[in-house]
C-alpha cells in the first residue's frame, strides 16, 4: 500500500535482542522484562513500572489494583467520569468490575474530554476520572489532576496512544495515580504485544504485581505491605491472595522493549516533523477539522473530521482514498456509545454527546510513522482536497 496505517520500527537491534533470548531458552518474564521495567520507570520518572502482556491488560490490572488497596478502595457501583471517545479496553475493565460510567463529550478539535463539563459530571458517587489522551495529543491533564485533588478522586490515566507526549513539560502517563501504556505494533514503541503500568504508589504497585501473575505472592518483595508472609516456604511458593490473571509478558517482548526505548525520542522527533508538514498543508482550510495540539503531541496519527458546514460526502472521500491506495480507519474506537456492546454497561451521559458523534460519522485518521513520509502526506492532501470538492 502506498500509505499504510502503520509500519515496523524494528532494526537489527531488536532482532539481535530476540536471538539472545532464544539462545537462553528462557521465554517467560525474567531478566529482560525486569530491565525494561527499570529503564521505563527511569525514562518516565515513575517510582514503579510493571510490564504486562498488553495495554488492555495494563488497564485491567490497574483498575483491579484500585479495588484491593487498603484505604478507600473502589467498590462496585462507584461512578467514573469517562470520555465518549476512546478504545474499547479503556471501558471494559470498568464494566467488568461493576463501576458505573458517566460519559462526557469531547472537544471537536482536540478529540479529548471536554473538561468544562467535569463539574456537571460530578455526583456524590463519583470516585474516579478516566483521563485519555487521544492519538498522541495530551488531554487537559493538569485540569483533571486539579479537579481530582479538589474532590478527593482517583485520576486514572490511559496513555496507551500517547507515549512520549508532554504537557507543561511533564510526560503524559505520569499525571495519574496510575498510568498505562501500550507497546503494540502500531504504537510509539513496539514489543509485538505489551503494556506497562506506572505508579508512584508502592502499595498499588505490589497489588498490580500480584494481579499480573495469578494473584500469588511469589514475585512480592520481602517488604511487601499487601500480605503477611509465613515461614512455610512450601506453601508460600504457591500462595494466592488476590483474584488475579495471567497478564505476564514474554522475555522476547522485554528484550525488544529495552532496545525500542532507546529509540523513542528519535522516533517521536520524526513523527513531529511529519506532523509539521501535515499541519502546514491543512492550515486555513475550513473544510477539514484537524487535531489541535494541546501541549506537545507525540502524533500517533493524523485525524480529519469533515466539517459538517460543507456537507462533504464521506463515502466519496473514502472511495477516493481507497483508489489512491491510502489506508484509513475510524478515529480510535469512535464514539463508544455507538457500539453494540454498550448494552452491557451501567452508564449515563452528561448532557448531549454531540462532538463525539460528529467525529464518529464524519471523521477518520491516516497513519503517522517513525520515518519521513513526506510523499505520502502530500499525496493524501492532494487526494482529500480534490475529493472534498
Amino acid at each position: 500500500m502506498f500509505y499504510e496505517l502503520a509500519s515496523t520500527s524494528w532494526g537489527n537491534e531488536e532482532i539481535d535482542a530476540m536471538q539472545r533470548v532464544i539462545q537462553t531458552g528462557l521465554f517467560t518474564m525474567g531478566a529482560n522484562v525486569r530491565q525494561f521495567e527499570e529503564d521505563f520507570a527511569k525514562k518516565f520518572g515513575s517510582k514503579h513500572a510493571l510490564m504486562v502482556s498488553s495495554g488492555s491488560a495494563a488497564n485491567l490490572v490497574g483498575v483491579g489494583a484500585l479495588f484491593f488497596k487498603k484505604e478507600r478502595p473502589l467498590q462496585r457501583g462507584d461512578e467514573v467520569i469517562v470520555p465518549a471517545i476512546s478504545w474499547s479496553t479503556t471501558y471494559y475493565p470498568l464494566q467488568q468490575y461493576g463501576l458505573r460510567l458517566r460519559f462526557v463529550d469531547v472537544e471537536l478539535d482536540t478529540l479529548n474530554l471536554d473538561v468544562s463539563k467535569l463539574e456537571a459530571a460530578l455526583t456524590p458517587k463519583t470516585r474516579m476520572v478516566m483521563a485519555v489522551s487521544i492519538l498522541g495529543n495530551p488531554a487537559a491533564l493538569d485540569v483533571m489532576r486539579a479537579f481530582c485533588d479538589k474532590h478527593g478522586l482517583i485520576l486514572f490515566e490511559d496513555n496507551c496512544e500517547s507515549m512520549g507526549a508532554t504537557l507543561n513539560g511533564k510526560l503524559t502517563g505520569t499525571f495519574g495515580d496510575i498510568g498505562t501504556f501500550s507497546t503494540f505494533f502500531s504504537h510509539h514503541i513496539a514489543t509485538m504485544e505489551g503494556g506497562v503500568v506506572v505508579t508512584d504508589n508502592t502499595e498499588l504497585y505490589h497489588i498490580a504485581k500480584s494481579l499480573r501473575a495469578h494473584g500469588w505472592t511469589r514475585d512480592q518483595p520481602a517488604d511487601s505491605d499487601i500480605y503477611d508472609k509465613s515461614d512455610d516456604d512450601f506453601y508460600e511458593a504457591y500462595r494466592f491472595i488476590l483474584p488475579g490473571y495471567n497478564a505476564r509478558p514474554l522475555e522476547l517482548s522485554g528484550a525488544i522493549g529495552v532496545e525500542q526505548l532507546k529509540k523513542l525520542d528519535g522516533m517521536i522527533d520524526v513523527r513531529r516533523k511529519n506532523a509539521a508538514l501535515f499541519s502546514k498543508l491543512f492550515k486555513g482550510d475550513d473544510r477539514f477539522i484537524i487535531q489541535r495540539e494541546n501541549g506537545n503531541s507525540s502524533w500517533f496519527s493524523f485525524t480529519v473530521i469533515l466539517n459538517p458546514k460543507f456537507d462533504i460526502d464521506r463515502k466519496r472521500v473514502m472511495q477516493a482514498l481507497k483508489d489512491a491506495d491510502i489506508g484509513y480507519r475510524i478515529i480510535t474506537g469512535g464514539c463508544f456509545l455507538r457500539h453494540d456492546v454498550i448494552k452491557y454497561f451501567d452508564y449515563d451521559t452528561v448532557g448531549k454527546i454531540v462532538n463525539a458523534n460528529l467525529a464518529h460519522d464524519l471523521g477518520f485518521f491516516v497513519g503517522n510513522h517513525p520515518q519521513d513520509i513526506t510523499p505520502q502526506i502530500t499525496r493524501f492532501h492532494e487526494v482529500l482536497t480534490r475529493a472534498a470538492g
